[in-house]
């Protein structure tokens, strides 16, 4: 299986990031947006001009319930 995510060559900026709601104040969020090409963004808050990692619609999907399946669950501290 090749690994659903892949660091973009480019760094969008005129794009509309968003955040949780739960996010605190201190920049330490992952934020998405839509990216051209029906592509899905994702970047740390942190650092907005750092690289952007993008997804197809089906690799967002996949990683999304791999997370709330619990597939992660041995890598949080």
């Amino acid at each position: 299986m090749s690994d659903p995510i892949s660091e973009s060559s480019s760094k969008p900026s005129v794009i509309a990031w968003r955040k949780s709601s739960f996010s605190g104040p201190n920049g330490n969020c992952v934020e998405l947006s839509q990216l051209p090409g029906d592509l899905i963004g994702m970047r740390n808050s942190r650092d907005p001009q750092g690289a952007v990692l993008s997804y197809t619609r089906a690799e967002f999907a996949t990683l999304l319930r791999d997370i709330k399946g619990g597939r992660f669950d041995s890598l949080m501290l």
